[in-house]
């Protein structure tokens, strides 16, 4: 092993008492309020709402509804998302409008007659990957609490955009190649993106939506209870039920039973900050956390975003995380899940003491939490591109850190009054046992998947509010808000700067670094330290956020998106 990786160990245990950085230099796009999303047209619909006097609940969900129109790839009213809400007072709510599988499913709900798991995209592209939609009951429940604005005035940005036409974008574009078997399932995706020759249509593009125009002005005009009731709910359920290939197909039942619940936040200490993220059935929430807290015990900032050693020690403590993750996280309305021994200080103490700054662990298992789910680890799951994450801030002070998500790139391809139907779902795991033990994350009836969502805000010494974040990207969400937290908490970073930093996404013993990046020098030296299994790869990397300066909030937004930050 070359000598110039062998740090002295006394040199790196020094997190502990480490310095929190000075204050990173602050943004120059500082303002009373902001909004930052994945497109800058839904962008533009949050902050028109908190210039006409709209909370930052507001603004969110005027946001998830313009990207329903502009994003149809990633989110919208066919999916569902997880919303984090920080008062003025720093008072926290956390709402879980995660999609929930019908109440026919079963563990059985992805094995073939023969009792294998179906592949993967058999399962997408049916009735068997859709669960009920969340986003609609969620922004209902948030607008109750926190909205200012009549209901029907955070739809009109998303509807003008819909009737009068908005722009294809490259990146646009480059999803409907790249996913046409989705996109075009079925004749309503065909006519609005594609040419009669079934090519996608170039960018530049101005496409029309008249069908979601009329279900988001009917959305306006009727309510929340509209979706989940009459015609829309008989459609859903119908549209569903046709492409589900076995028993215990949604039903117009299931449509109207859904709710967004209330789910505890789940916090704890870094390096004098607070961290506080969404629990389960997210996994967000104790995998971010996880990841920071077993480094604490190390200088992250002595060593620096340069330095090979750090970004083992990153991987390193990915890899525990997500090996507790795979045991543990399920929906806790169905499994005992251990949240609160995962978030532990000294648990994760325990947990970061494995790692070591000159070598690999030979194997990683899951920890023993306090009070544990009885499953066992239940595989990786498949990558999606189907998510957003966006953030709001309002002049008072508000804060909502919300992800929105269809699961895959334009879900599940059924379209339903020109939206998108969510392949949540896929997110179970296929198989329900392992070695005779129930997996804690398998399909059951009204159950919601485990998530890989992790809206996140974090609070100073003081206790004020000064970052909110969160990412897209599937399994590689948490390490994304985890690189970015590093990156202004440790290495003093502004928060754009830090969302830049490259991605050594670890959740096992195969590394991918992110293709094109500054990590690709790094790989001999990372294979020096142990890190055999590592390739480059490109990322579905998003990251949005809001960070407070001494002269109000700056947003920042994923340079590798067409994602922005617009002021209020």
């Amino acid at each position: 092993m070359p000598n110039r990786l062998l740090i002295p160990l006394a040199a790196l245990l020094l997190g502990a008492c480490a310095t929190v950085p000075a204050p990173a230099k602050e943004p120059e796009t500082a303002t009373a309020g902001v909004v930052s999303a994945a497109d800058p047209r839904a962008a533009e619909a949050g902050v028109a709402m908190l210039r006409q006097g709209g909370s930052a609940t507001d603004a969110a969900i005027a946001t998830m509804l313009a990207l329903t129109v502009v994003e149809p790839q990633s989110s919208g009213i066919g999916g569902g998302g997880f919303m984090m809400h920080s008062s003025s007072n720093g008072e926290i709510e956390t709402l879980d409008g995660r999609e929930s599988a019908p109440s026919g499913a079963d563990p059985q709900w992805f094995l073939d007659a023969e009792g294998k798991p179906l592949s993967f995209m058999t399962a997408v592209i049916s009735g068997l990957s859709v669960g009920v939609p969340g986003n609609v009951s969620l922004a209902a429940q948030a607008h109750e609490r926190y909205g200012k604005l009549p209901w029907a005035t955070l739809f009109q940005p998303a509807i003008k955009l819909a009737r009068d036409g908005w722009v294809l974008s490259e990146r646009g574009r480059q999803f409907l190649v790249q996913s046409k078997n989705r996109a075009a399932h079925q004749p309503e995706g065909l006519t609005i993106f594609y040419d009669a020759s079934g090519e996608a249509l170039p960018v530049g593009t101005v496409l029309h939506n008249p069908a979601l125009a009329e279900t988001l002005q009917r959305l306006a005009e009727q309510g929340p209870e509209w979706f989940y009731s009459g015609a829309n709910a008989a459609q859903i359920a119908a549209e569903v039920a046709a492409e589900t290939p076995r028993p215990g197909a949604m039903t117009v039942a299931d449509v109207a039973a859904y709710q967004a619940k209330d789910r505890p936040e789940l916090c704890g200490p870094y390096r004098g900050y607070r961290i506080c993220g969404m629990g389960p059935p997210s996994s967000g929430a104790t995998t971010v956390y996880a990841i920071l807290k077993q480094l604490e015990r190390f200088d992250l900032g002595a060593l620096g975003k340069d330095s090979p050693v750090f970004w083992h020690l990153f991987a390193e403590s990915q890899r525990l995380a997500f090996a507790d993750r795979e045991r543990y996280l399920a929906d806790p309305d169905f499994v005992s899940v251990p949240a609160e021994g995962l978030m532990e200080p000294d648990y994760l103490a325990g947990r970061g003491a494995l790692i070591d700054p000159n070598s690999t662990l030979a194997q990683v298992t899951a920890g023993t939490p306090r009070g544990l789910a009885l499953a066992p680890p239940d595989g990786a799951e498949p990558e999606e591109h189907g998510t957003s994450h966006f953030v709001a801030v309002d002049r008072e002070g508000s804060a909502v850190s919300y992800t929105s998500t269809v699961e895959g790139s334009f879900g599940s391809g059924i379209m339903v009054g020109g939206y998108y139907l969510n392949n949540e779902l896929t997110d179970f795991s296929f198989v329900p046992t392992v070695d005779g033990r129930p997996v804690a994350n398998r399909v059951e009836g009204g159950k919601r998947p485990r998530s890989s969502m992790a809206p996140t805000l974090v609070y100073d010494a003081q206790d004020k509010l000064v970052l909110v974040v969160g990412a897209a990207g599937g399994a590689t969400i948490p390490v994304q808000v985890a690189r970015a937290l590093i990156g202004v908490i440790d290495f003093g970073l502004p928060l754009d700067q830090a969302i830049a930093l490259p991605v050594l996404f670890a959740p096992g013993d195969q590394l991918s670094a992110e293709e094109g990046s500054a990590l690709v020098p790094m790989i001999p030296q990372l294979q020096a330290l142990g890190h055999v299994q590592i390739a480059t790869r490109s990322l579905p990397l998003k990251t949005n956020g809001a960070q407070r300066t001494a002269t109000g909030w700056a947003g920042a937004a994923d340079p590798r998106s067409e994602g922005t930050a617009i002021g209020e």
